[in-house]
């Protein structure tokens, strides 16, 4: 049954990541890419996981974590650049 589960998690998160693709090329305003971007890092974040659990390795937990920490870092800046026009006073 996992093995199943497993195929339908990573269509599932494969789609959302096109959809945010698309939300990313077609936004109205910046606001709306930086969360499509932000959306897809917690996508990808999920993709690791699940091909960590695929393959009972836990190096994937481990590039899950150091991904997520770079993706808050960079949204955070980048929305400091928006918001200000300067990352570092």
């Amino acid at each position: 049954m996992i093995p199943y589960a497993l195929t339908f998690a990573f269509g599932c998160f494969g789609l959302s990541l096109l959809f945010n693709l698309y939300r990313i090329f077609v936004a109205p305003g910046v606001v709306d890419r930086v969360l499509a971007l932000d959306t897809m890092v917690i996508n990808i974040i999920a993709l690791l996981v699940l091909y960590g659990i695929n393959t009972h390795s836990a190096v994937y937990f481990e590039a899950g974590l150091l991904f997520a920490m770079t993706g808050f870092v960079s949204t955070v800046a980048y929305c400091k650049f928006i918001l200000r026009g300067d990352i570092i006073e």
